[in-house]
């Protein structure tokens, strides 16, 4: 008999973060979340995400044992706003039993009807920043920190309770050796000529904190037509530069300003922390903030984490300059390998960019959804 529990208790909290540990220990491609990090996330006095959202987290129990998790999430941005009237799901992880994840998405569809919303769909996050989509390929990949890991089973469940395909994303990685540089390197110093713009080097993350607010002004303007895009509110914003800025490298952000130094366009780069945070176990201290350390000085993956350009700035070349100093980087510190994030599959656009860099697909994710009125 499956018991679902709602989380009431910081107790209850820790085991809902921590059941992935338990759920993943013998696998060689789950990437544990830093659990102090995850902690906050969910702490509605430290995350300003609830000032426009709301959640509850439900504990699947069998036997008394905890065997899977889901939190349940209403954005009333998205809702009241946008009038897309989803209940979304997320942090979602089970054994495999599916009388299991039947309860869990049970316990998710009741809530959505009695706040009369039209259909679930996950797994999300709160917000764009977030993690998105369970796996459907790439399962003998090691994950990355901004993506979440799933067993292949995971899938089967999402559709043995009837959920179909929402949202398909691709993940690719490619080679620092299939970067020609004559694809970029001559037509950025036209592209900087023609529009009058300039690219801006940085060596502390301080310096960077200059144009962080416009840099999310950029994020959101650049992905408004999305299909999954929902709006962050200002302290979002704050929250975020808080808890990401101090995995940056400030050589591996790069921005683009015009003639009146307004940003036009940025893309940031984060080393790889797959393999540290396996090491880490969650843990920050007492050794875990050596590793973090250490793959971000020595690490020869990177990952393509965010990238906006303005809408008149599209189409125009800009990525060359961005490219071009990203190149220069790589090559000073040695890096091999290049690993983007989550890209929505039917996002052309932001395929083109990478065309010439002969980019290998490995992953694959999707959101899916059910009706539910």
């Amino acid at each position: 008999m499956i018991i679902i529990k709602e989380v009431t208790s910081k107790k209850d909290l820790k085991a809902f973060v921590k059941f992935p540990f338990s759920l993943y220990k013998e696998s060689k491609y789950w990437i544990p979340p830093i659990i102090s990090q995850e902690l906050k996330t969910f702490d509605k006095e430290k995350n300003p995400v609830f000032h426009d959202a709301e959640a509850r987290f439900f504990l699947a129990y069998k036997n008394n044992k905890i065997v899977g998790r889901i939190a349940a999430i209403i954005n009333w941005i998205e809702i009241k706003q946008q009038g897309i009237k989803k209940m979304r799901f997320g942090w979602f992880d089970f054994e495999d039993d599916l009388e299991v994840s039947k309860a869990l998405f049970d316990k998710v569809t009741e809530i959505g009807k009695k706040q009369e919303l039209e259909f679930i769909e996950g797994p999300v996050g709160f917000s764009n920043l977030d993690k998105v989509g369970v796996m459907t390929e790439g399962f003998d990949h090691i994950g990355t920190m901004i993506t979440w890991y799933n067993y292949s089973y995971y899938q089967d469940h999402y559709k043995a309770y009837g959920l179909e395909l929402s949202k398909e994303y691709v993940e690719s990685k490619f080679s620092f050796d299939d970067i020609n540089p004559d694809t970029f390197t001559k037509i950025q110093d036209l592209i900087k000529r023609r529009y009058k713009l300039e690219a801006l080097d940085f060596k502390t993350t301080k310096d960077i904190m200059v144009y962080a607010d416009e840099m999310f002004d950029v994020f959101e303007t650049s992905h408004a037509k999305l299909s999954s895009f929902v709006a962050i509110n200002p302290e979002q914003k704050a929250y975020f530069k808080k808890k990401f800025l101090p995995f940056l490298n400030p050589e591996y952000v790069k921005f683009v300003v015009d003639k009146d130094h307004k940003l036009i366009a940025f893309a940031i780069v984060t080393p790889s922390y797959a393999e540290a945070l396996q090491k880490m176990k969650g843990k920050l201290f007492p050794f875990g903030f050596r590793h973090i350390m250490h793959a971000k000085k020595h690490s020869k993956s990177v990952t393509f984490y965010l990238i906006g350009i303005l809408p008149e700035y599209q189409n125009k070349g800009v990525t060359a300059i961005i490219f071009n100093e990203f190149y220069k980087e790589f090559t000073k510190k040695g890096v091999e390998q290049c690993i983007r994030g989550p890209e929505l599959a039917d996002n052309t656009a932001i395929h083109q960019i990478w065309k010439h860099f002969n980019p290998k697909v490995h992953k694959r994710r999707c959101t899916m959804s059910k009706n539910i009125a």
